[in-house]
């Protein structure tokens, strides 16, 4: 486990694949403390270090009217008591350098979204808090310079940081993992890990509502383990058909243990 010490994670000691997972966006305090009790089960079961995800506010929409919280300071407020009824860690994107200290107060790891990892200001005032620092790379750039935004964070003094690899663009409607990725940016002495959900994205859509290919997210997870992926992000939610945000893309709660299993045989098998 590479991302010690991180308050509250669980099963620190296993040879496990961490996991970050967890809604899209928080939506309400039922339904977080609902997914998270359920993941939890599940990690405890199999001896996982758990993250929990929520976003507290999704700034990156693609259409006006699409939903984008239920209110900064209530989603974090949930995001808080995720962590403390659970005794858990939590991560959530931050958009704005002046977000940095606000989301900081309530959760554990930072998390820099794709479209915004070469931002300098963004990435500087999340290492500045002493927070975790989860960058994902950009759906634009190799994985070999993620190196900088790395670089970045280590000259602003902080040491603790994941880099999330989630594809590249393939033309203008779809995305592609190149998974020589993982090992490249692990030679920067991070740990790395794979988002098997919003790798499986379809932008762009003419209704400006992102599409995506649930049916995989189980192919690219079994992938990014096999290569030795340190972590696994995957969005989940009850009912993805009826998220708010990103339910084209989420794997349904229900199956994430069924995953789970296969992908500790996974890890098992080439230890």
């Amino acid at each position: 486990m590479k991302i010690n010490p991180l308050s509250g994670i669980k099963n620190s000691d296993s040879s496990n694949f961490f996991l970050m997972a967890g809604p899209c966006a928080i939506e309400g305090e039922e339904m977080a403390l609902r997914i998270a009790e359920r993941i939890i089960q599940i990690t405890d079961k199999y001896n996982i270090p758990y993250i929990f995800k929520g976003s507290y506010r999704k700034a990156n929409r693609s259409r006006i009217d699409s939903f984008s919280g239920i209110g900064d300071e209530k989603a974090l407020k949930i995001l808080r008591k995720v962590g403390e009824t659970f005794n858990i860690p939590t991560v959530t994107d931050i958009h704005e350098s002046h977000e940095a200290n606000i989301a900081a107060e309530f959760v554990d790891v930072l998390q820099i979204p794709a479209f915004l990892c070469r931002q300098t200001n963004l990435l500087i005032a999340a290492a500045e808090t002493g927070k975790v620092v989860n960058i994902k790379k950009g759906q634009f750039l190799s994985a070999d310079s993620m190196r900088f935004a790395v670089d970045k964070v280590k000259e602003s003094g902080n040491n603790q940081i994941i880099l999330t690899d989630r594809g590249n663009t393939f033309g203008y409607q779809d995305l592609i993992v190149d998974f020589r990725s993982i090992p490249q940016m692990q030679t920067f002495d991070v740990p790395v890990v794979m988002d098997c959900t919003h790798s499986l994205q379809q932008p762009n859509q003419m209704s400006g509502v992102t599409g995506g290919k649930p049916q995989l997210i189980e192919t690219i997870a079994k992938a990014a383990i096999a290569v030795g992926a340190d972590g696994i992000f995957i969005e989940t939610h009850p009912e993805p058909s009826m998220a708010k945000s990103d339910g084209a893309n989420m794997l349904q709660l229900d199956l994430l243990e069924g995953l789970i299993v296969k992908l500790v045989r996974i890890r098992s098998a080439i230890l």
